[in-house]
């Protein structure tokens, strides 16, 4: 009678999927996931930091104008603004994992709609689109194929924001914010590794060679796709407890812990109307474009609306400030501008590699700036004071400066942008529910991406255009604007649980 008491007993008990998280800890499965996904966002690092590097390769080898140049870059950010409008909501709509592919079909109806035929999953299209344009566009033959390929690349690039969604939703709440920032430790890694490996290899093999080596991490994100699993938190959003239990007990297996006694429930009793539960398709509905735009629309609903908007700023500000740092970095580099005494900007071939080199190593600092500030000021105002800090940096660059100075004030920016950056990674998941995570992450993104296709017009078109001064005021109205938005967010996520649902 005993063992079967007790088996009633924990019969009667429940435990909530954040419950079970913290009774499991961080430990060795979450290592691997994070590995995985810190490999996902290496490959985002090393495909951006490329451009600074490509793009007066090309130039001069092509004979391109400053335009065809900019357009190398803009076309990435293009590819990433709808791949990350995209990517979340297929991870939202279908899980972080699961993903089906939409075939257009015209029914007797003459109503077209999309048909779900299963072909794999998000994570693993995101890894193909990435890998084989990335590695095609080394033996790019013309300009044109160089920019269709490298747009696919951004369109697949934009599934980033489905790799931190993935690997939060695995997190215990307890330190959360300075996991993430580990986290976002590898898209540094991937800028320093991409810098010296442009160092070593452009001035001896050239720029198809970079392109090739550097799509390396792409292939690994690939082949290490089949050890991936779908979230538990996503799983439970969905109603799939029983799915969700399964992952947990190879959580407890591989970290060696056990789960709290009981039956896991949903972690809060929601109360979803008719609206919501159409914009959370099952597996065997269909899909129709109407589906993907009511996922977007309920970021706009009274509940987000705020939230949202303030997070569109954050995001085009990051993305405009941090990518800027990356570019100015490479035109001071160039010594192309005919606008500064020679005595300003006297540099050598190899100074662009070396510069780029010494301004990823900044965020090294900046990471670690982050990680212990995230979880003892908090979110919002450590954002603020990173804004504070960027901008102080970055503005004695409105009149030209001599090389050493040049370095050392970018450096001191990227240190400061890459904690905005970061904190903004954590922050951003944190505040939206599960049932639109990814979702509004990837539109946020999708909103940097747009900062990142003006930011070359303002990095490259207006400091070669002898309006440096133009350009750094640019970047520094755009920086405070943001700083004020992160001060406007209505809640501080800082040691709060993760909600599922919108309360409509």
């Amino acid at each position: 009678m005993a063992p079967q008491q007790q088996q009633v007993e924990e019969d009667e008990h429940v435990y909530t999927l954040d419950e079970a998280l913290t009774a499991l800890g961080f430990g060795k499965f979450q290592y691997l996931v994070l590995g995985y996904a810190g490999l996902g966002s290496m490959v985002d690092a090393v495909e951006v930091m490329i451009l600074s590097f490509i793009g007066p390769a090309v130039k001069s080898q092509w004979g391109l104008s400053s335009t065809q140049e900019t357009l190398i870059t803009t076309v990435v950010f293009a590819g990433m603004l709808i791949g990350a409008y995209f990517w979340g909501i297929l991870a939202d709509n279908y899980g972080r994992r699961q993903a089906y592919f939409p075939f257009l079909v015209i029914t007797e109806k003459v109503y077209v709609g999309v048909s779900l035929f299963q072909i794999g999953k998000s994570l693993l299209i995101v890894a193909i689109v990435t890998t084989v344009s990335a590695f095609l566009s080394s033996f790019s033959p013309n300009y044109i194929s160089l920019l269709i390929l490298r747009m696919l690349v951004g369109t697949g690039l934009g599934g980033g924001p489905v790799y931190g969604s993935w690997f939060l939703e695995f997190v215990p709440s307890r330190n959360r914010g300075m996991w993430m920032v580990i986290y976002s430790t590898f898209w540094t890694i991937g800028t320093i590794l991409e810098a010296l490996l442009a160092m070593i290899i452009m001035p001896r093999l050239g720029w198809r060679w970079l392109l090739a080596l550097s799509s390396i991490p792409s292939f690994a994100a690939l082949l290490l796709y089949i050890f991936t699993v779908e979230s538990p938190r996503y799983l439970c959003a969905e109603g799939r407890i029983s799915d969700a239990h399964d992952i947990l007990r190879k959580i407890a297996v591989v970290n060696q812990t056990k789960l709290p006694p009981g039956m896991l429930v949903s972690d809060q009793v929601t109360q979803l109307d008719e609206e919501e539960e159409l914009l959370r398709p099952r597996a065997n509905k269909i899909f129709n474009f109407k589906t993907g735009l009511s996922s977007s629309l309920m970021l706009l609903s009274p509940q987000l609306l705020r939230i949202t908007l303030l997070m569109w700023v954050v995001y085009f500000g990051n993305s405009f400030a941090y990518y800027g740092i990356i570019l100015l970095t490479s035109q001071f580099s160039a010594g192309e501008s005919q606008c500064f005494s020679v005595a300003l900007h006297v540099k050598n071939d190899t100074s662009l590699y070396t510069d780029a080199f010494i301004t990823s190593l900044a965020e090294l600092p900046g990471l670690l700036i982050s990680a212990v500030v995230v979880e003892k000021v908090g979110r919002k105002y450590s954002m603020a004071l990173m804004y504070i800090m960027g901008s102080l940096f970055l503005f004695p660059l409105v009149v030209p400066q001599n090389e050493a100075l040049t370095t050392a004030l970018l450096f001191g920016a990227r240190i400061w942008f890459i904690g905005t950056f970061t904190l903004a990674g954590v922050y951003c998941p944190e505040i939206y529910p599960t049932s639109v995570r990814s979702t509004g992450c990837g539109v946020a993104s999708a909103v940097g991406r747009i900062a990142g296709m003006v930011s070359p017009i303002v990095a490259v078109q207006l400091v070669r255009g002898c309006h440096q001064m133009a350009a750094i005021i640019l970047f520094e109205v755009v920086v405070i604007l943001s700083a004020i938005s992160v001060l406007l967010f209505p809640v501080e996520t800082k040691g709060r649980e993760l909600v599922d649902h919108v309360s409509l």
